[in-house]
């Protein structure tokens, strides 16, 4: 029962970020840079933070890992400029699934027939949810969330063989933050206390602290567990964006939404056959 509801607790974490970062952009509370750049500086003092406190202070360089996650960041808020809470999120898990698709095909690992089919639906899903129509998303907004995947995607990748998750996570969100003040910088964009308040919220809280306690559970959940439990995420954000944006779910986002999680179900239900037939 307890990682159960450390499970759920992470998983709206996650989801949360979906939400507050919609929250201040619709009421212009923030600019997109600005709160990427507060967001991100108050991850990295929570997470290094964290780090001091464990007693294990590392913070090495990564240029691919902080790049990544600069990438994830800065796109992941300019989207959220046009888009919903909801579909953001959708959009965001899809990607981030065929991006680790593709990093399996290019680095040659065995993939089961079940997952190519899988990663074909989640892909079919994106491309419903992203084509041309009366309730299509502005597509530059998609693209940006689409280059937000892509970032987290190379992240995830890049992660999987971390001796330590929580400090080279800490020192990438160090290493990130100086590009998202620059561009913040450059563009000037407005800022308020909310808007402050909510990027410091969705940072130092529901990432920093979101990460931190999702790499505790990590290892008693296991691989195929964490995974169906990040499937909950768009659903999540989705009620979130109902319930305190005022969102509204179309039949596009319904059919899209079932075809990529349903995808991605596929896709994961390839690794628990595999493992069964060992």
């Amino acid at each position: 029962m307890r990682i159960f509801l450390l499970t759920a607790v992470t998983m709206v974490a996650f989801a949360a970020n979906s939400v507050l970062n919609r929250m201040a952009l619709d009421g212009g509370a923030i600019g997109p840079a600005a709160f990427a750049a507060v967001r991100l500086v108050s991850g990295a003092l929570m997470l290094a933070a964290l780090v001091l406190w464990r007693g294990r202070a590392r913070f090495a360089f990564r240029p691919v890992g902080a790049g990544a996650l600069a990438v994830y960041m800065l796109g992941f808020s300019f989207a959220y400029v046009s888009l919903d809470a909801g579909l953001g999120a959708l959009i965001l898990f899809g990607g981030v699934q065929v991006t680790m698709f593709a990093g399996a095909v290019l680095s040659r690992e065995a993939i089961p027939l079940l997952r190519w089919l899988g990663a074909g639906v989640a892909l079919a899903g994106l491309g419903w949810l992203l084509a041309p129509g009366a309730a299509s998303p502005d597509l530059w907004a998609a693209g940006l969330m689409l280059a937000a995947a892509g970032g987290w995607g190379v992240y995830s990748l890049l992660g999987r063989g971390a001796a330590d998750p929580l400090g080279e996570t800490a020192a990438n969100f160090l290493w990130a933050a100086p590009v998202a003040l620059l561009l913040w910088v450059f563009v000037a964009d407005g800022t308020s206390w909310r808007g402050v308040g909510l990027a410091v919220l969705s940072g130092a809280v529901t990432s920093g602290l979101g990460y931190a306690l999702w790499y505790r559970i990590l290892p008693q959940l296991g691989a195929s567990r964490a995974a169906v439990a990040q499937l909950t995420v768009p659903v999540i954000a989705a009620a979130g964006g109902v319930l305190l944006l005022g969102e509204v779910i179309g039949p596009r986002l319904l059919l899209g939404g079932a075809l990529v999680l349903g995808g991605v179900l596929l896709s994961l239900s390839a690794g628990s056959v595999r493992a069964g037939r060992r």
